[in-house]
């Protein structure tokens, strides 16, 4: 504690160079917390909601649809319960930037084979029976204001309308909520008649996107997803059966490996700041080595004066480094409701763990060279200015 007045003196010495070395240290490590948070949503373990749902897609890509046909073969495999199916929409609601998910999927079996989505009975079987009828969830009913009963039109991207109209209108019969509070992002979701769909759509008319299977033993999920695959090899469709996270999951892998992208910018971010702050701490020693040869006059040790260097490095990334993630704690639940909230972004202990961990190594990374200096200090060269 002795110790504290004089390295509260050594940072502020140069206010304005603290100062912005501290914003730096928070910039990286908000941008760190948040990128980790994505990394860590990514890698999160499957939750028991759903771990006995498989999706079936085409074995080339994603947006390659499935035959109509392949429905009946996939509910025979054994050990297969239920099976629904469902397809992308990709419409617009007014605005591009009103993007939501929208899907059509056949109303009565999606709704059973996702029970997590809870619909009064009464809006459920308006659903069924309308045929230009649709759901949506309630997080997405508050963000647009919508209420049961509003005609939602939604201009495509996809699939323009058979009848050379520009926008597909649907009646909005009922609004489902989430099961649990982890599942709000199910909110954020339309859904709607398959049949409608494929009766207006100009293209790929008797096909689905993927089709949705109830397994009957969860244990059993892979066994059932290879039988399932072996009835379409070698055949013009050929499937991929994977589990449901894993087929979420691989709309956004598109892109690429995103822990492979994630730690790539982070690899910059901490390179360019182990820069900064190493020039910073190089800096700082440079102007005092007089007065490091005073304390080392006073008696300091050459081990005190190691030690109150690297100290003062540590407090630099630790205080700046906790002040980001902090920053990226409060602005994580913003991005998460402005998202459509499929990934559950949020600080996790791990993350804490390692930025602070990382605090600890890059303070110690660029703290050692110059305290070493510091240490060997000569006071008669140190006060000669030699």
């Amino acid at each position: 504690m002795k110790y504290l007045p004089l390295l509260f003196a050594a940072l502020m010495r140069k206010k304005t160079r603290t100062l912005l070395t501290l914003l730096s240290v928070a910039a990286a490590f908000a941008l760190f917390g948040m990128l980790d948070a994505v990394r860590v949503a990514f890698n999160a373990p499957q939750s028991v909601i759903g771990i006995d749902r498989l999706i079936t897609s085409s074995r080339l890509s994603l947006i390659q649809p499935l035959p109509y046909a392949d429905l009946a073969r996939i509910e025979s495999t054994p050990g297969v319960k239920a099976v629904t199916y469902a397809s992308w929409f990709g419409g617009i609601y007014q605005d591009p930037k009103n993007f939501f998910p929208n899907f059509p999927v056949e109303p009565e079996t999606y709704l059973d084979m996702y029970p997590e989505l809870v619909l009064p009975q009464a809006q459920r079987q308006a659903f069924i029976k309308m045929r230009t009828g649709a759901i949506a969830g309630q997080a997405l009913a508050d963000l647009h204001d919508w209420k049961v009963g509003d005609k939602i039109p939604l201009r495509p991207t996809i699939y323009p309308h058979r009848d050379g109209g520009e926008v597909w209108t649907f009646d909005l019969v009922g609004i489902f909520e989430a099961a649990q509070p982890e599942l709000r992002g199910s909110e954020k979701q339309m859904l709607f008649h398959h049949t409608y769909f494929d009766e207006g759509r100009e293209i790929g008319q008797g096909t689905v996107g993927w089709y949705i299977v109830r397994v009957e033993d969860a244990s059993q999920a892979d066994q059932i997803a290879q039988a399932i695959d072996r009835q379409f090899a070698n055949s013009a469709f050929e499937t991929r059966t994977q589990s449901e996270r894993e087929f979420q999951l691989s709309f956004a892998k598109q892109i690429g490996d995103i822990g492979l992208i994630v730690t790539a910018i982070m690899a910059a971010v901490f390179f360019t700041l182990v820069l900064l702050t190493g020039n910073t701490m190089a800096q700082s020693i440079r102007e005092r080595i007089p007065e490091l040869a005073v304390l080392k006059t006073l008696g300091f040790t050459n081990r005190a004066v190691l030690l109150l260097v690297m100290a003062e490095a540590l407090v630099l990334l630790l205080l700046g480094g906790l002040i980001g993630l902090v920053l990226a704690a409060l602005a994580l639940p913003v991005i998460g409701e402005a998202s459509s909230g499929q990934l559950d972004v949020a600080m996790r202990p791990e993350s804490w763990l390692l930025g602070v961990g990382l605090m600890a190594a890059i303070g110690i990374l660029v703290g050692l060279p110059p305290a070493l200096k510091a240490m060997r200090l000569g006071i008669v060269d140190a006060l000669a200015g030699r």
